[in-house]
């Protein structure tokens, strides 16, 4: 039966230190249960801290009484601490190779031992005990263990203790073993078998020079299995397997070592993060938007710009569409006679055809490349300009052939041919042509205003037949609703191609304006376009066709916008008769 906990003598309440009787049950001061506090358990620690505890002596064997195997520093070619070389001096006949730096006899804790065979080492006595050639026999003075200086021997070298640092400790037990005599021009080694006289059964701090274990002191003796023993004092249980072994390097095979010397090739520079066009402060992702306000930024067709020499000419997207479905062209090339010659190309694609973005850049890049190889050859602009329509028209009917390359077009969905319109402007000498199919127009602008502007081209559109037919006036045909449906076009599904082309020899300065219909709805009339354009067009033609475009974009931006900006130059009469 478990008795309940009595307060000892002394003892106060576990709650309010209120001192206790032994025969309180309850504080009388806050009415603590006694009852509940645990009796103090009578078990002590088995080993009081601080107490010095007696380790037993090393036996230098094993739990299966296999000698402790220990590899000393003479057994690695090199030097020792002494910087004396480790190297296998010639053996007696009958005695086995040994380390250039023999076993001394006994163990000194702080001084630089010497090997056997110089003065002051330790030359074996067959019959008796060891001691260090030149000191006195066993029980005369020895030298002073620990003290650092010279080898010990004599009787304090007995089995039993072995100096170390000056301080004693136990020694491996046993009698000592009489050793070999010395042969003849040989060290004194000890006999197979024997340990040294003085050497301790575990040496906690081992240096060269302080004793061998009795494996090393064996000397190398046949191998189990067969085979050249180890030239170490390691023993090996079993004999060599192969298993590890490293395989001999192929010849001629490239060192890894020196492939993995070669510095590592230094990392590509990355490319600037885009910053947001709209807060001017947020990364854009790889999807084209900002991470931080969500605007989406313009593609590269979005706008375009393009200065070349005295032409140029600029692309925006405008503020109703998706994407850019225009595209232009300029280049400048020579004639036979070394005079220049301007190109300005100007394509809107059709939007209610396939892929009408990859149409305009087509043509115009066909219409241009074909200008810069005829006019070189002589060929007349106007020849040229009809050539170049011909070459963009093929351009086109090429894509309905190719695969719709745009990840959003529907396979299954119904697609007709791309097409596009296409207007085009060369100055070359006294002489200016303009070529079109659709309605992109080209309109003069002279430079002093003195003369009338005017419209170069005429549309192939439902609103220009009407007013070719006389049913309506310009007016009334451009107010209805089927106004911009093109009646001629590039594209295999065109009815029949009808290339326009005009020549002009202008009697003074002034501009060509080559644009799409998303500029000319803004500025229809030439008067209207004398008036949007600056009026220092011919000196600065990308600043004015960048006005152009943002004229149309104040106008509300409904369509792409494109505009191509040609100076045309007439010498002043007599300027070169001096």
């Amino acid at each position: 039966m478990a008795q309940k906990h009595q307060p000892a003598a002394g003892s106060t309440c576990p709650g309010c230190d209120e001192p206790l009787e032994p025969a309180d049950r309850f504080c009388g001061a806050c009415g603590y249960d006694l009852s509940a506090v645990p009796a103090v358990s009578p078990d002590r620690p088995t080993v009081a801290i601080g107490t010095r505890v007696e380790w037993p002596a090393a036996t230098g064997t094993d739990t299966v009484g296999t000698p402790t195997p220990t590899q000393r520093a003479a057994d690695v070619p090199g030097t020792d601490s002494d910087g004396g070389e480790l190297t296998l001096p010639d053996a007696a006949p009958g005695v086995p190779p040994q380390p250039s730096h023999a076993p001394t006899v006994g163990v000194s804790g702080g001084g630089n031992q010497r090997p056997a065979g110089e003065p002051g080492a330790a030359s074996g006595q067959a019959g008796g005990p060891v001691r260090a050639a030149g000191a006195p026999p066993a029980g005369g003075p020895a030298g002073h263990a620990g003290s650092g200086h010279g080898s010990f021997s004599g009787p304090g070298a007995g089995p039993g203790f072995a100096p170390d640092h000056g301080h004693e400790r136990p020694a491996a037990e046993g009698p000592p073993v009489p050793a070999a005599g010395p042969a003849a021009g040989a060290s004194a080694v000890p006999a197979a078998g024997a340990q040294p006289q003085g050497a301790t059964g575990r040496e906690d701090h081992e240096r060269a020079g302080d004793g061998v274990s009795p494996a090393a002191a064996a000397g190398p003796g046949p191998v189990p299995g067969g085979g050249q023993p180890p030239a170490s004092g390691m023993r090996f249980d079993n004999p060599p397997s192969g298993d590890f072994e490293l395989a001999a390097p192929v010849p001629g095979a490239p060192d890894p070592r020196a492939a993995a010397a070669q510095p590592a090739p230094p990392p590509a520079p990355q490319a600037a993060a885009k910053v947001c066009v709209a807060c001017r402060a947020g990364r854009v992702d790889d999807d084209g938007y900002c991470e931080n306000c969500g605007h989406a930024q313009p593609r590269e067709r979005d706008h375009m710009e393009q200065e070349l020499g005295s032409v140029a000419a600029v692309s925006d997207r405008g503020l109703r569409h998706h994407r850019n479905e225009d595209s232009f062209a300029v280049s400048s090339t020579a004639l036979p006679d070394g005079s220049p010659a301007v190109v300005a190309v100007v394509c809107d694609g059709v939007s209610s055809a396939t892929r009408p973005d990859e149409a305009s850049a087509a043509a115009a890049s066909a219409a241009n490349e074909r200008l810069l190889a005829a006019l070189p050859r002589g060929t007349h602009p106007q020849q040229a300009m009809h050539e170049a329509i011909v070459a963009a028209s093929e351009a086109v009917n090429c894509l309905a052939e190719q695969p719709a390359s745009s990840e959003g077009d529907d396979p299954h969905r119904h697609q007709n041919a791309p097409a596009c319109t296409i207007v085009g402007a060369v100055a070359a000498g006294e002489l200016l042509v303009v070529g079109w199919v659709g309605d992109s127009r080209a309109y003069w602008v002279p430079d002093d205003r003195s003369g009338p502007p005017a419209r170069l081209t005429e549309d192939d559109s439902w609103a220009a037949q009407m007013v070719a037919a006389g049913l309506m006036n310009e007016a009334e045909a451009y107010a209805d609703e089927r106004a911009h449906a093109i009646t001629g076009w590039l594209g295999a599904d065109a009815y029949e191609l009808e290339p326009h082309t005009a020549a002009f020899k202008p009697d003074r300065s002034g501009v060509v304006v080559v644009c799409t219909d998303g500029l000319w709805n803004y500025a229809e009339g030439a008067q209207d376009m004398a008036r949007a354009i600056p009026a220092d067009a011919a000196e600065r033609p990308l600043h004015s066709a960048q006005m152009l475009v943002g004229h149309a974009l104040d106008g509300g931006g409904h369509d792409n916008v494109t505009v191509a900006v040609l100076p045309f130059t007439v010498p002043e009469q007599g300027a070169g008769s001096a």
